[in-house]
């Protein structure tokens, strides 16, 4: 993933957004990455990969985190985490709030 793609489709949270968030208030477990736009307050399908950004971003770096299909944010596309997102709301994990990204219909 770029820096300027989404992580949080529910309340349309950047990457960038959430890394300098890091960066600048130096959380001190991951979900303080909660008060970063509600990232990870919606369907709760970005909560893993918040893990990941906060353990990028802190000296706990070398924890692993366990993701859907073991992915990490490093090295899924946009479009792929786009993907799975849909398959885990339509799966009945989680429930986007009003005014989310919506999920894209089958072709």
């Amino acid at each position: 993933m770029n820096l300027d793609d989404k992580v949080c489709y529910c309340f349309h949270v950047s990457r960038r957004k959430l890394v300098n968030w890091v960066r600048l208030n130096c959380p001190k477990v991951p979900s303080q990455l909660s008060e970063c736009g509600g990232a990870g307050t919606g369907c709760g399908w970005c909560i893993p990969f918040l893990k990941q950004i906060y353990r990028q971003g802190t000296i706990a770096e070398n924890q692993m985190v366990d993701t859907p299909e073991g992915e990490l944010i490093d090295d899924v596309t946009a479009e792929k985490y786009a993907a799975m997102r849909a398959e885990y709301v339509k799966s009945g994990k989680g429930t986007p709030p009003p005014g989310a990204e919506p999920i894209p219909s089958e072709s």
